[in-house]
């Protein structure tokens, strides 16, 4: 069905949503040359070398050693080309498919060297991915029955932002900007400097709109995402009034989130309110339960553990 331009006006701004693309996956493969560096030195396998003959061949399962949400496994036959390895994949899950502890994900046949050799790499790259998608669900399910969706951050590992935020995204959860190049989020440190100008933060907003106007030679667009961080509900109304795409209340109490609610609701009903600020597994469901749309948290990234997968040698 063809949306019309009243239901387009009327949709909330949002940022781009990352899946598994061309630029994702040069990401990838310039991450897995590092890993490579990293485990080889431009050298060799020397261990496997001295005892492996060249000729050898094996077969090997990739096993998650615990319950969770995979992530990642499409990497697998990626890092395999990058390495050279002569080895066959058959992937035996998917990414987005819970699995319990013991679950078979893929199954490796071909040089027992190559096989040694990749494992490290491998099992870092599905398990750091899985891990996030595995801690980015429980926070879903903890806004079950509630409008609120839950969003990363750029608290990333430097060079694996677009893999984490993809596995957010296996999670269920949605992606705040990617990057500085893709909206424009007016933040405290901002606001700081534009105070030295006699700038409020509803004026920061009228000038960003200005800019946006002005810079469609730049590869931005009106449409392109205007949101601002307050840490105060006293410049609430005159912020709603300058017209951003979203309010970033910065660690409000829950009794704030709800009067921001309530104000918005009254005065721009169609400007979106983002939560953020210390947000943990605990917290999440009391302040998705204030009204509030939006809620960002970096743990969803940096906090995450590892799941522990492993290569099983098979006979």
């Amino acid at each position: 069905m063809v949306r019309s331009d009243a239901t387009l006006l009327s949709m909330p701004a949002e940022f781009q949503q990352l899946e598994w693309d061309a630029e994702l996956e040069d990401d990838l493969r310039q991450l897995i040359r590092l890993a490579v560096r990293e485990d080889l030195g431009r050298q060799n396998d020397w261990t496997t070398v001295a005892l492996v003959d060249s000729d050898r061949k094996g077969r090997a399962a990739v096993v998650a050693r615990e319950s969770g949400l995979i992530a990642g496994l499409r990497i697998i036959p990626v890092l395999i080309e990058e390495m050279r390895s002569v080895i066959q994949v058959d992937l035996m899950a998917a990414d987005g498919e819970d699995v319990p502890a013991g679950a078979v994900l893929a199954e490796l046949q071909g040089s027992a060297r190559d096989l040694l050799t990749c494992e490290r790499p491998l099992l870092n790259f599905v398990g750091r991915l899985s891990g996030i998608a595995t801690l980015t669900q429980r926070f879903v399910r903890q806004l079950a029955g509630t409008q609120a969706r839950i969003y990363d951050t750029r608290k990333t590992t430097p060079g694996w932002r677009r893999l984490e935020k993809y596995a957010v995204r296996i999670g269920g959860g949605r992606n705040h900007r990617t990057g500085l190049f893709d909206a424009i989020l007016i933040k405290d440190n901002h606001l700081a400097l534009a105070s030295a100008q006699n700038l409020s933060p509803a004026d920061a907003v009228r000038q960003a709109r200005a800019f946006l106007s002005q810079a469609a030679k730049e590869g931005l667009t009106q449409s392109t995402v205007v949101e601002v961080e307050i840490d105060s509900l006293d410049v609430l109304d005159d912020v709603l009034a300058a017209g951003p795409d979203i309010v970033l209340l910065d660690n409000m109490s829950l009794d704030e989130l709800r009067q921001a609610v309530a104000r918005r609701d009254a005065l721009s009903a169609q400007i979106e309110l983002e939560a953020s600020g210390g947000v943990t597994l605990q917290s999440v469901r009391g302040i998705a339960l204030t009204g509030i749309e939006r809620i960002s948290s970096g743990s969803l990234t940096h906090a995450a553990r590892s799941l522990d997968v492993a290569l099983d040698w098979r006979p």
